[in-house]
């Protein structure tokens, strides 16, 4: 009986505690007071200006601008509400008011006590019209919400857009983001969103039974001070990346330039370039939709980053420098060229023009020789004879010390990690004992599985620069003036190839512009060291891709530069590079020729053509010159759900063939 009798004591001990509890925090507690639903305060948001971001010499690239927005709260609208004034004062007509007004109520996020977005972006002049009169409809209120301000027109793939949060934007930080909040979607402006941002401002205002406002909630002692977002200082040298992205004109491609001492991107660029102005506006999410759906171009595509390309001959660099780290081969180690690499009945061409004469490693980089490079490879692979999976993820370890093959850990955004093959890569895509060293020869001169984005590129030649370590590279310099100090970006990472062994290859890349592959690029005014690469490119023209360290005695800049569909390395890749070379290290360009053969080479043509293939290879080719008639019937046979995309294909060439002969009804097609 005791032990029941203490049992039933301990059991009224926790609900007196229990209720205790509950009573305090709903009486006495001001965070359930101001959080509940159906409390008479309200809280009235204000949203703060978002931090400026500028580049690396102070220019300004991102402010703000004042806008405005129309807010409704459904609960304020009366029976009496005047619907065609209302109509009549914001410039809208009452159907698009009863559309408005059910797409809000249809909203995953509508409550009838919380203001939600009505009409956004209201220009100075809507401003000016409404503010008069919106007094007469309590339902609806005039918020500030400061719009950005792009104050150049490139860079849009570094800059991002900001736009509407929604739900899962919502749900990644539900503390501070509500309905019709702006945020970061891409670029520094996704990626340092928390800083740029701001806090919002929080006044907590009591409401009669009408939700009209009486005054402030305890005179403002739960209140919460707005503060500016903080200003962002970039690592960009806009004058440098304005330089970049015009030399990207009517091309395709991505560079990137990085100071080697510190990791700091230089030049970002990508082509199609985006100016983003467009991100802003009433029109701004269809012009986003429109860079969005451009198949053909690809322009919200940053190839700097997220492009992964063969490296072509700029691997070779890396590829010296780990068969020297394995031991198969040392600074003295020669190969005699014969015209190429020769395995079986097959060979990989060479040009180097050292044939039938040993060379060293300086000279096969000075003239590119594949043989040289094949041969070494072939050496990585028997270093354990008879177990060529240890050979290979020896060298795949190794090479991923230089920040190929993984995502780089940086502060964008967006990217890709390329490929670095190992033993069980090939494993899976050829099957365990499948597979030999002339099944992978192609990787000895950066082609065959080997995938780096030009970022990627320009990261190993900045480690090469700097004799074994890298800096993780970045775009942001500073916060609010104070110099970034996360150790990620400020500590050097040190690659597994130690540093006696960079010397043969700094020197061979010297040679490259001295009197090798890049002489078209020599200037007596700094001192460079270069690499040229052709990237093989199954649909068209091949990749020009060329990497360039200068000065060569004490590096500041280390570029990637890739062309699509530029041809050889030295022909537009080189040039670039060099150019880009020459205006930060010397302040201005000397070589004007250089620099208006390269601004005014298009390639657009050569982007159709592949697009149009393409098209014609999945059926969706229409002909230009195609009469209306017969543009029709292909639209309908492309939208049948009844034919194979087989069956498409072989009636949509049959129009074609016709040319602008009025072609039968579609249902006839159909039925042939």
């Amino acid at each position: 009986m005791k032990k029941f009798q203490i049992l039933i004591w301990i059991l009224v001990f926790f609900a007196i505690l229990f209720i205790a509890r509950i009573s305090y925090l709903q009486l006495f507690t001001e965070k359930y007071k101001l959080n509940a639903a159906n409390t008479s305060i309200k809280a009235e948001y204000q949203i703060p200006l978002r931090g400026y971001i500028m580049d690396r010499n102070g220019k300004i690239l991102v402010g703000n601008t004042p806008s405005y927005e129309l807010t409704f709260t459904h609960a304020l609208i009366g029976a009496d509400f005047d619907t065609l004034g209302f109509c009549k004062l914001v410039n809208i007509t009452k159907p698009e008011f009863i559309r408005i007004i059910k797409n809000i109520r249809a909203s995953k996020n509508y409550s009838r006590l919380v203001p939600m977005t009505f009409i956004k972006g209201l220009t100075s002049k809507d401003l000016a019209r409404i503010q008069e009169k919106i007094f007469k409809y309590n339902a609806f209120s005039i918020v500030r919400t400061p719009e950005r301000n792009y104050l150049v027109h490139s860079a849009g793939n570094i800059l991002g857009y900001i736009n509407e949060v929604n739900e899962k934007y919502i749900k990644s930080d539900s503390a501070y983001y509500m309905p019709g909040n702006l945020a970061g979607m891409a670029g520094v402006e996704k990626s340092y969103e928390v800083y740029l941002r701001g806090i919002k401002g929080i006044k907590y205002i009591q409401k009669d039974r009408q939700l009209r406002s009486i005054g402030s909630y305890k005179g403002g002692e739960y209140d919460q001070e707005m503060q500016s977002g903080k200003d962002i200082t970039l690592t960009i040298d806009y004058e440098l990346q304005s330089l970049a992205e015009r030399l990207l004109v009517n091309k395709r491609g991505g560079i990137v330039a990085i100071d080697p001492n510190n990791g700091e991107i230089l030049v970002m660029a990508s082509a199609p370039i985006i100016d983003p102005s467009v991100f802003v506006g009433r029109d701004k999410n269809k012009h986003i939709y429109a860079l969005q759906m451009d198949s053909m171009n690809k322009p919200m595509y940053d190839r700097s980053v997220q492009a992964s390309y063969p490296p072509g001959s700029t691997f070779k660099l890396v590829n010296g420098l780990v068969a020297m780290q394995m031991g198969v081969i040392d600074e003295k180690t020669t190969f005699i060229c014969k015209y190429g690499f020769h395995y079986g009945n097959r060979k990989i061409g060479c040009h180097c023009g050292y044939y039938y004469t040993p060379i060293t490693m300086d000279k096969a980089i000075q003239k590119s020789c594949n043989n040289y490079f094949a041969e070494a490879y072939v050496k990585i692979l028997n270093k354990y004879p008879g177990n060529i999976e240890k050979s290979i993820d020896e060298w795949s370890s190794i090479m991923k010390s230089f920040g190929v093959g993984d995502y780089m850990n940086n502060d964008l955004p967006v990217g890709s990690k390329g490929n670095i093959p190992d033993a069980a890569y090939y494993n899976r895509r050829y099957g365990k004992d499948r597979w030999n060293i002339y099944t992978i020869i192609s990787n000895s001169i950066g082609q065959g599985e080997i995938l780096a984005t030009p970022l990627q590129i320009a990261n190993y030649t900045a480690a090469i620069a700097n004799r074994g370590f890298f800096y993780t590279p970045h775009i942001v310099k500073a916060i609010n003036g104070k110099p970034i100090t996360e150790p990620n970006f400020t500590k050097p990472k040190n690659t597994k190839v130690d540093r006696k062994y960079f010397d043969i290859v700094n020197k061979g890349m010297e040679m490259v512009i001295l009197n090798g592959t890049g002489r078209r690029i020599f200037t007596k005014s700094f001192s460079q060291e270069g690499k040229t690469g052709t990237s093989q490119n199954p649909h068209g023209k091949d990749h020009s891709i060329f990497v360039l360290i200068a000065p060569a005695d004490k590096p500041k800049i280390a570029i990637a530069v890739v062309v699509e569909n530029g041809g050889y390395g030295a022909s537009y890749a080189g040039p670039v590079a060099s150019l880009i070379a020459e205006k930060y290290l010397t302040g201005a360009i000397s070589r004007k020729a250089l620099e208006e053969s390269v601004e005014k080479a298009n390639f657009q043509g050569e982007y159709t053509r592949q697009w149009n293939e393409y098209l014609k290879k999945i059926g969706k080719y229409i002909p230009p010159n195609l009469g209306q008639a017969a543009k029709d019937t292909i639209k309908k046979i492309q939208e049948s759900k009844k034919l194979t995309s087989k069956e498409k294909q072989r009636m949509i060439q049959k129009i074609i063939n016709q040319g602008n002969i009025k072609p039968k009804s579609s249902d006839d097609f159909i039925g042939d």
